[in-house]
Order: structure tokens, then sequence, then C-alpha cells
């Protein structure tokens, strides 16, 4: 895994790219993860989802880190600053996913470990994020630093509808 570049994509690439970042966000939902879609999710839903993700990218409100191991990308996580004019040191992390075929050999963890040094680069000292209760994600949280700060029952749905815990974390950088 070491071979693997963890590296900011741009808008322009990233569009150039949507038949691969939603190939890992379908990935990821057929597996799954609990990354706010359902069963039946589409390549054509996924890839409208980074479409729309597009316009931060471009104008710096939202950042795209990608794994690419050279032939194609493998993972993302998304940095997303805080909109409102009294939290400039903050933002939100979303969308960190790798693989299936990848996971377990320390990628998410190198896909977090970047998106916090991004997000210090930038000037912000304060990190929010969600997961579901239980998950293996949770667990690299937790193993990373972050401190859990509730726990919302029923909160979001499983990919298959049924309804799941969510933990919400954060971390000051």
């Amino acid at each position: 895994m070491n071979d693997i570049a963890i590296r900011e994509i741009d808008a322009a690439e990233a569009e150039a790219r949507l038949g691969e970042l939603a190939a890992i966000l379908a990935d990821a939902v057929a597996h799954g993860a609990s990354v706010n879609f359902l069963d039946g999710f589409t390549p054509d839903e996924a890839a409208a989802f980074w479409r729309g993700q597009l316009p931060g990218i471009a104008d710096g409100s939202r950042h795209l880190l990608v794994a690419d191991d050279g032939e194609r990308l493998i993972g993302t996580v998304v940095l997303t600053k805080a909109p409102q004019p009294n939290q400039p040191h903050r933002a939100d992390i979303g969308k960190m996913l790798v693989l299936e075929r990848a996971r377990r050999r320390g990628l998410g963890r190198r896909l977090l470990t970047a998106i916090e040094e991004l997000a210090a680069a930038h000037g912000l000292t304060l990190l929010q994020l969600d997961t579901q209760t239980g998950s293996a994600a949770e667990e690299l949280y937790v193993t990373s630093g972050w401190t859990r700060f509730g726990i919302v029952p029923g909160h979001a749905l499983t990919t298959t509808g049924t309804p799941a815990d969510t933990s919400f974390f954060y971390k000051q950088i």
C-alpha cells in the first residue's frame, strides 16, 4: 500500500474521473457502508453525487483527497469547510471511502491522516465527522485520536433500510 499516492485533486480532474469516483462510492454502498445511500444505488446516482461536489472543489470550500494506485483511484476523503462566518476554524470530514478490495491495509488511516494535515495547512483547528455506530470506520476514528461526543439512536438507515445509531466525533488539530 505504500506505492499508493494520497493527493488532492482539483475540480477538473475530479470531473474527468467521475467514473472512478462513482465506482468507489457505489462499491462502498454495495458493501454496506452507511454513507447516505440505500441498496439499489446506481452508478448514475453516484456520478451525480460527485458532480454536485465539483462547485465546492472549484471554489475552495471543499477539498477532495484521493488514493491513487497509479492506474485508478481506490479511495476518497472530503474536507468541507464550515460556511458559517463564526466558524472559519472548522470543517467536516466526509466520504472517507476505500474500495473493498483495498481495505484493511492501512489506507483509511493514511487518508484520515492526510486530510487532517491538509486541514491544518488551511488553518483549520476543529474537525467533525459522523459514522455508523459499531462500524469499522468508528474503530478507526477512535484509534486515530478522535473524540466521540455522542450517539444518536436510529439516526440513519443502513443500506438495507434498517435504522442504525450514528456516532459523532470531533478532533482538535
